[in-house]
């Protein structure tokens, strides 16, 4: 009689568990997507420009909009500074040095050739005044100087260079001193260049307002920015000029325009002139012809799945980052965004665990697909839950493959 009574009791639990599981997400699931109701735009053939190599890109969501010879391995000169400051960047971050920390400026420093900052051997300069020293006057001997505070030598930090070259991804490049010196062992591309302006913008931004400084004086000395675009380009605020008789005239750029950000790289051009040009070219065709949107935050609950087994019946589920998607002007109201899970679901379940997947698609063809992770742990439940969950999980499959002969005729 009790084994009956407890069969009884199990059935209705099973049956009261199934029959009120809230809505969760499963593989198919269209997440919504704001219309904005645009016209379509035709956009023409990116422009080809005078220089060696180039690359256009949207800073948020990596989309390249233009490229010619992207790959090439090239002399960045002062572009190299770029790397410099991110290597600063990221120890003023972690605490090993700071912007206050006084830096004495070693004879090596003072004697470096090129663009300078005009400093003298044996000040005690802030690490604050050398970044614009970088930055705004392009000053070798700034950058020298910095290299040795922090790595004691300049091959040391040249090494830290290549080290964090590797952790963003630019696989075609190599570094033998902070300034960009000629070295035919010293070069990049413009696509590793991209990407490290993607890691300055997303990683730094406490830093980034410097690359919009016009002006640097410093000893009585004043000096103008060389990126020509802070002065001719409305949406410009970075980033970083070079140029040596090897590389040409080499300008990284980036723009902001309601809300959109571009980066443009563009090495070996012919003259100041040229290059500044060039670079508004590639900015006014990207701006023109294509958009981006942010679609999704990351960090944020975008839904939640049903997780069989849990001490909890779902888990909420999102992006590790924020998710852009960049497409030809007019084409916003055409996007759909698809979840695919990896199915089952089942626990335990671990924060950050892939789940399944995002893709989003403009008119059937994958924009982009990023992979969709638990908000939260979600531990194994108990005996009697697992057990309901067993008989509701059978019913669910049954469900499924009934599902799929119908759907299949």
């Amino acid at each position: 009689m009790l084994r009956k009574q407890l069969f009884k009791t199990f059935a209705f639990c099973s049956a009261l568990i199934l029959s009120s599981s809230i809505f969760a997400a499963t593989s198919n699931t269209v997440i919504p997507i704001p219309t904005q109701p645009q016209a379509a735009v035709v956009a023409p053939a990116a422009p080809n420009l005078d220089a060696k190599g180039y690359i256009l890109i949207d800073a948020y969501s990596g989309k390249i909009l233009a490229e010619k010879n992207a790959d090439q391995r090239l002399a960045p000169a002062s572009l190299t500074k770029l790397m410099t400051m991110y290597v600063i960047s990221s120890a003023i971050r972690n605490g090993t040095i700071h912007l206050d920390d006084k830096v004495r400026i070693s004879s090596k420093a003072w004697k470096t050739g090129g663009s300078r900052m005009f400093v003298k051997v044996n000040d005690e300069v802030p690490v604050r005044n050398l970044l614009e020293g970088i930055v705004v006057a392009s000053g070798n001997d700034a950058s020298v100087a910095m290299a040795e505070y922090l790595a004691g030598t300049e091959d040391a930090f040249a090494s830290m260079m290549n080290a964090a070259a590797k952790s963003i991804g630019m696989n075609n490049s190599h570094f033998v001193d902070s300034n960009g010196l000629p070295n035919p062992n010293h070069y990049s591309t413009p696509r590793d260049l991209a990407l490290l302006a993607q890691a300055i913008i997303k990683n730094f931004p406490e830093d980034y307002r410097l690359y919009s400084e016009k002006w640097l004086t410093y000893n009585g000395i004043r000096q103008p920015n060389r990126n020509r675009l802070l002065w001719r380009y409305e949406y410009a605020d970075g980033l970083k000029t070079g140029h040596t008789d090897e590389a040409g005239y080499c300008l990284v750029a980036s723009a902001l325009k309601d809300g959109t950000r571009l980066v443009s790289v563009v090495m070996g051009s012919p003259s100041d002139l040229v290059r500044t040009e060039e670079s508004i070219r590639l900015l006014t065709f990207g701006y023109r012809f294509f958009e981006t949107h942010k679609l999704y935050n990351g960090r944020t609950a975008l839904t939640e799945v049903r997780v069989w087994k849990g001490q909890n019946k779902q888990s909420a589920i999102g992006l590790d980052d924020d998710l852009y998607v960049t497409m030809p002007a007019g084409q916003y109201k055409n996007i759909h965004a698809e979840i695919n899970l990896n199915e089952p679901v089942k626990a335990p379940i671990t924060k950050g665990q892939t789940i399944g997947t995002l893709r989003v698609t403009l008119n059937n063809q994958v924009l982009m697909e990023k992979p969709l992770v638990a908000m939260a742990d979600n531990a194994k439940g108990g005996f009697f839950a697992n057990l309901a969950d067993s008989v509701n999980y059978g019913f669910h499959k049954l469900f499924t493959k009934s599902t799929e002969k119908v759907n299949n005729g």
